[in-house]
């Protein structure tokens, strides 16, 4: 079957979080289920940059406001159409933000022009590009679904990463979307007089899907559903939970050339050269002692204000901290604080950097997700591949993915890991506790770390789950 994947960031292309690895790393793992998936992505600089082969498919004389032109091609290994509009995606660094942080002010109409495209690629409009079905991702893409109940076409798929972020703007967007009166309505795209791009994609796509079982319950309930819960529960029967993989070629602790020294389960001491390189690199007192990793946007969602309050404390009890990552100001300024206050115990970069971040997974004991909520989460996955025994929140993905390390799953030689609920300071800091005391004992310590090695957090059985969800949507059931 031909899939046509939308999506508004794709790695290795362009990237601000989880949703690109997965765009990027679908079409490869669905090849060997039988799907040809081409990723429709919007043409930012990053992306032109890549295109190569590239031929025109069509000419928008004005598009939003200036010509515009579809492309296909390739870029960096991916069967790629592009979206080529200067005025709308010819801006530098962050698809999203500008540079002031903000939101960029035509963010609605940039993506609901992406969408609406999207959908009619989809449906045969340019050429004679004809797709089985439409796979759309989060809000950015998720008017596509809703254009194409609206105008006809095949049938779609959406998947929510993140619950959270809704594509809400004024009503007065509606009239620009070239969406029929009517779907400015409960069953359409109207949220609270406003407009919601994934409002209008959850009550359109044929069906729904999420990035972990867990998370796939949890977003039906007012707790996580993030205003979006009674939608989900009338659509229950079409929402699916399907895990993330990871690319295990890309992260893979034996050839991964980010690392100091390459290794595997069976030669984990040679990891102590990336620990000595983290120390180097973030500023850390030499020694044995255990190393936590952060690799993560600082914000409340991921639980890091806690952990930040915590800090002293981590680093009385003899261990170091590395963090990589940005977000909320006052978050980022609490870590920068810890790390002037135990300069060589606490090292921070703020920056995202991915090199940095796989030396991380190879050279840190822990990797923490303290996470109040996480749809699945991808830095866990990293961490078991990589022997970085994961410290999570038994949420969505995480609660998924990671078996703790208590007295049965040691006993029955299954723990992975170690995971803690609710997410609080208290229990947090009894799992810090909980997780010293582990490392003190070194075959334990070790044991958790090669059957963390030996979890599959590849893509294969995900593609496998994505491949029949296609075809269930296609026939019906």
């Amino acid at each position: 079957m031909r899939v046509l994947s939308v999506a508004a960031e794709i790695f290795p292309l362009i990237k601000t979080g989880g949703l690109a690895d997965v765009a990027g790393a679908l079409p490869a793992a669905l090849a060997p289920k039988g799907v040809e998936m081409v990723s429709f992505v919007p043409g930012y600089p990053a992306v032109m940059a890549a295109l190569s082969e590239a031929r025109e498919l069509y000419h928008f004389p004005d598009l939003a406001g200036g010509q515009a032109h579809l492309r296909a091609g390739k870029a960096k290994g991916l069967s790629v159409l592009v979206l080529d509009a200067p005025h709308l995606y010819g801006r530098p660094g962050n698809p999203y933000l500008g540079p002031d942080g903000k939101d960029w002010h035509d963010n609605g109409r940039r993506f609901g022009v992406f969408s609406e495209v999207a959908a009619n690629i989809a449906r045969g409009q340019y050429g004679d590009m004809k797709f089985d079905l439409l796979h759309a991702h989060d809000w950015q893409a998720a008017l596509a679904p809703a254009y194409l109940r609206y105008r006809g076409g095949p049938k779609s798929l959406l998947t929510i990463h993140n619950i959270a972020f809704q594509g809400v703007f004024a009503p007065e967007l509606f009239v620009t979307l070239n969406l029929p009166p009517h779907a400015y309505a409960l069953d359409g795209v109207e949220y609270y007089g406003n407009v919601s791009f994934l409002k209008g994609g959850l009550a359109s796509a044929s069906a729904l899907s999420t990035v972990s079982p867990t998370y796939a319950q949890e977003i039906c309930t007012a707790n996580y559903g993030m205003g979006m819960e009674g939608l989900l529960q009338s659509r229950k029967d079409s929402l699916s939970g399907i895990v993330n993989g990871i690319d295990d070629a890309i992260w893979n602790p034996a050839t991964d050339a980010a690392l100091k020294e390459t290794y595997t389960a069976k030669t984990l001491d040679k990891r102590a050269a990336n620990k000595r390189e983290l120390e180097r690199r973030f500023g850390l007192q030499p020694g044995d002692g255990i190393i936590h990793g952060i690799v993560s946007r600082l914000t409340w969602q991921k639980g890091l204000d806690i952990f930040a309050s915590l800090i002293g404390d981590v680093v009385a009890a003899g261990a170091r901290v590395a963090v990589v990552g940005t977000g909320e100001p006052g978050i980022e300024q609490a870590f920068r604080a810890a790390a002037s206050r135990y300069a060589g115990r606490v090292g921070l970069v703020t920056a995202y950097d991915e090199q940095l971040s796989h030396l991380i997974q190879g050279g840190a004991d822990t990797m923490l997700v303290p996470s109040r909520f996480e749809p699945c989460g991808l830095t866990q996955l990293y961490g078991l591949r990589y022997g970085c025994v994961p410290v999570v929140a038994r949420v969505g993905g995480l609660a998924d993915t990671i078996i703790d390390a208590n007295d049965a799953g040691l006993a029955a030689g299954v723990a992975t890991g170690l995971q803690f609920v609710p997410v609080d300071g208290l229990t947090l800091g009894a799992t810090m506790a909980r997780t010293h005391h582990l490392y003190a004992q070194p075959e334990i310590w070790r044991g958790l770390q090669q059957r963390g090695m030996a979890t599959d957090v590849s893509w294969g059985r995900s593609a496998a789950a994505y491949a029949a969800l296609y075809k269930s949507i296609l026939s019906g059931k």
